[in-house]
């Protein structure tokens, strides 16, 4: 089974995430198929508009840290930074040439993709999944859907891709962070985090009549309207805040590792980070 599926309707191309069975966790085979897909999509003149999907009851738990397919020993291609192996690497080099490509690296390169992209969320979206959902122009929600960013119960001052006060407002960022809670829709779209929240029956139809309403747009004038407000985030310190953070990120990640034997994730795991996440 393909970690990722595609599919055509008429301007829009559909990007599915396709591991169901593991809550559409993201492992680097899952990275670089969406990449795959994403390329795709950019390269197909037809192709107006991009949606990112989850099949299933969620659209992601986030990073794969337990799955049987994790595969974090496994070489990466090595296409979002241009950076050694990790394999083989110790401590800290093997975590920061890992996370800088299939994290970091490539949700940077999805940001920057000419073509407008929305993000439809339905159950989980936690953690790493909130790094998808970001990076997509606009984001469309079910009733049902929930958030999170308990990474701080590993002693991680939240995800690799840390957008959190540009896409929340540092208040919020901050709650978020400092609970480890679980967030509503309605209380994303207080926030101002998704574009329009709908009920689950309604996710699909209503996701794609925006696509194609986008998708009447010329292409290039989407593009430069892309382009025209992420710069305007980068000039309000986006990249350079996310750059600052990151190193933070990985202070964590060594401090943890130096206190514990080599466990970066704080004695954290899948089934301990779900089950905590149940209580919030």
């Amino acid at each position: 089974m393909s970690e990722v599926r595609y599919e055509r309707r008429g301007p829009v191309a559909i990007v599915t995430m396709n591991r169901p069975e593991y809550r559409n966790a993201q492992n680097s085979a899952m990275t670089y198929a969406l990449d795959a897909s994403f390329q795709r999509a950019v390269e197909d003149d037809e192709v107006k508009v991009i949606v990112l999907a989850g099949e299933g009851k969620h659209f992601s738990a986030g990073h794969d840290i337990g799955s049987p397919g994790r595969d974090a020993d496994v070489s990466f291609e090595r296409k979002a930074v241009l950076w050694w192996d990790h394999v083989g690497a110790e401590g800290g080099d093997q975590r920061f040439a890992r996370e800088s490509e299939v994290y970091l690296g490539m949700c940077r390169r999805w940001r920057e993709i000419p073509k407008p992209t929305i993000a439809s969320v339905q159950g989980a979206c936690i953690a790493g999944a909130l790094m998808l959902a970001w990076v997509c122009d606009l984001i469309v929600a079910s009733e049902d859907a929930f958030f999170a960013d308990p990474v701080v119960r590993m002693g991680i001052p939240g995800v690799e891709y840390f957008a959190h006060p540009w896409v929340l407002g540092p208040r919020a960022a901050k709650e978020v962070l400092f609970t480890g809670e679980r967030f509503s829709a309605q209380q994303a779209k207080e926030w101002g985090m998704l574009n329009r929240v709908v009920p689950r029956d309604d996710l699909e139809k209503e996701t794609l009549a925006l696509a194609e309403k986008i998708a009447e747009m010329p292409r290039f004038g989407l593009a430069l309207a892309k382009k025209a407000v992420n710069q305007a985030e980068d000039l309000m310190g986006l990249r350079s805040g996310m750059d600052s953070v990151f190193g933070l990120h990985h202070f964590a990640h060594a401090h943890n590792a130096e206190l514990s034997g080599g466990d970066s994730l704080g004695g954290q795991d899948a089934r301990s980070m779900r089950d905590a996440n149940r209580k919030s």
